[in-house]
């Protein structure tokens, strides 16, 4: 799994393109070539970059957890993949973000471009802003996920 570091505000062009940043180029390597899938994220009004194969791993994990066939995870899995879109990088590198997406995350004439493990986040630069700024207790809750009987042993 690729795991993207840094956050990068870029310029969108008048078409919804968006270059990705050399960085994220340099840590991806063959993942441009494969495509990606683009989605609205679960939790917040941001986008969620995802290069296929780490799309295709999301894909096995909820597939593993669901039945189509019960009612409530057939609703899950509608919205899931609603506001899905497969993108592919063009000879510049530009990633053509589609408007109903844009729309959603609320993405004018810039975005900010976050690193995560094997995604990207795609925020407003207000969004984002206010995002990280609003999270004052991040050492509580750093304390809490990470400070309990954390077993050192699970290296992967």
């Amino acid at each position: 799994m690729i795991s993207f570091i840094g956050d990068y505000t870029c310029k969108l062009d008048s078409k919804g393109r968006v270059a990705l940043p050399a960085a994220f180029k340099r840590q991806m390597n063959q993942a441009i070539d494969e495509g990606f899938v683009l989605k609205r994220d679960v939790f917040d009004k941001c986008l969620i970059l995802y290069p296929m194969k780490e799309w295709e791993r999301q894909n096995l994990l909820i597939r593993n957890r669901t039945n189509p066939y019960n009612k409530e995870h057939n609703r899950f899995l509608r919205m899931f993949f609603s506001g899905t879109a497969e993108v592919q990088a063009d000879s510049s590198n530009r990633l053509l973000i589609p408007k109903r997406l844009m729309d959603f995350a609320g993405i004018g004439q810039e975005a900010v471009l976050a690193g995560q493990y094997g995604k990207i986040e795609i925020w407003s630069p207000d969004d984002y802003e206010g995002f990280t700024k609003a999270d004052d207790d991040f050492a509580s809750l750093a304390e809490k996920i990470l400070g309990g009987n954390w077993d050192q042993t699970k290296e992967e």
